[in-house]
């Protein structure tokens, strides 16, 4: 059986943050002693502090976690500026964390090595991974596919780290320490239950296209013709704009995920988006409305708890778009609001806005790394 708690702070005091959290934590307890847990804190609390403080209650926890853009519990909701931890214990669930570091010098490779290094501890079958890793370093499709060259069809869920909008440097954490540049995990096997959703809320428009000419995040073609020509067939005098991102199709998918349009070169027509994406994907650009963005975050859940087959979920993981958030402005917080009145019964609940978010497009699916998506996850027992 899986049971969890979660605590939630805002207290701008890094030491008395982490106090309240753990008391929270230990409250709902009742003296179970957690095996693991997932930190989500804003970049400027003292985040060692918060780690030995940690590791000073529940010694040797399989932890990971990193730094955001926003945070959101089932404790104090959406929040910025605070910090929210999810314990989780078990009899008949494993739970084993591992980072890799420097993980800049060779993505795929160390990532894949970090994924080895939890799989060892394993004695019985793996069945998920939560992975929370550097966002401004590398590519986080490189970061990805090293994962899932390790994993399989393990289905992968998670966020990369933020540093709300500064995009100077992220941190990720793992057990006690605070690194940067690194790729965070947990994995999860036994009796563990599971399922997830993804939607975004951005609807293509106009005809779908191919990706004919592309190098990792800089599409050249589209159509054969410069890949700006896209968008200036749709807005006549055209700027990066987050808020109309790319719908990719990957060859052989029904659904799409998103990349966001970052910048653009107006001399080869080429523009530059947030991530890698395959030649030979079919695109259309989208839009949506601030109404379309938080639907969407409630048809997430919603995919998630159809899908689930197993006992009640015993926790909801959360990873939001900082986009999202800077879209919504002060409407952020309906977000969570939306998922939570829909609750048939109180589930505990964490999560964060990131610079992306991985997940399966689809139930069974392969995983892929998204821009200005909702993804939820649930977790329980079979």
């Amino acid at each position: 059986m899986l049971k969890t708690a979660v605590g939630h702070s805002n207290d701008p005091d890094s030491l008395e943050a982490i106090h309240e959290v753990l008391e929270q934590c230990q409250l709902s307890l009742e003296g179970a002693k957690p095996l693991a847990g997932i930190l989500f804190a804003a970049i400027h609390f003292e985040h060692q502090l918060i780690l030995d403080e940690i590791n000073a209650v529940f010694p040797g926890i399989e932890l990971i976690g990193g730094t955001t853009d926003g945070e959101v519990s089932s404790g104090l909701g959406f929040q910025q500026d605070s910090l929210t931890l999810m314990l989780f214990c078990s009899d008949d669930i494993e739970l084993y964390a591992a980072a890799g570091r420097n993980i800049s010098q060779a993505p795929v490779d160390i990532a894949a090595q970090t994924v080895a290094a939890a799989k060892a501890k394993l004695s019985t079958e793996l069945k998920l991974c939560i992975t929370t890793p550097e966002s401004l370093t590398t590519s986080a499709s490189s970061i990805l596919a090293g994962l899932k060259s390790a994993l399989g069809s393990v289905p992968i869920v998670g966020g990369t780290t933020g540093d709300q909008m500064e995009t100077q440097r992220t941190y990720q954490f793992y057990k006690t320490e605070v690194l940067t540049d690194s790729v965070t995990l947990l994995l999860l096997g036994g009796n563990l239950a599971f399922s997830y959703g993804v939607c975004s809320g951005w609807n293509p428009i106009g005809k779908q296209s191919i990706i004919t000419k592309v190098e990792k995040n800089i599409i050249y073609e589209i159509d054969e013709k410069p890949a700006l020509e896209l968008y200036k067939y749709y807005f006549e005098e055209f700027a990066a704009d987050l808020a109309y991102p790319l719908a990719v199709f990957p060859p052989g998918e029904e659904a799409f995920f998103l990349r966001a349009v970052l910048t653009y070169d107006a001399d080869l027509g080429s523009i530059v988006v947030a991530a890698d994406v395959p030649v030979g994907s079919i695109v259309q650009v989208t839009e949506a409305s601030q109404e379309d963005i938080v639907s969407a975050s409630q048809k997430s859940f919603n995919q998630a708890w159809t899908n689930y087959a197993g006992q009640s979920p015993s926790a909801a993981l959360f990873f939001s778009c900082a986009w999202r958030r800077f879209v919504l402005g002060t409407k952020t917080n309906q977000e969570y609001a939306a998922i939570a009145a829909s609750y048939p019964y109180p589930i505990p609940s964490c999560g964060f806005y990131t610079y992306g978010e991985i997940s399966p497009l689809s139930e069974h699916g392969e995983t892929y790394f998204h821009n200005t998506t909702f993804v939820s996850l649930l977790l329980g027992s079979c």
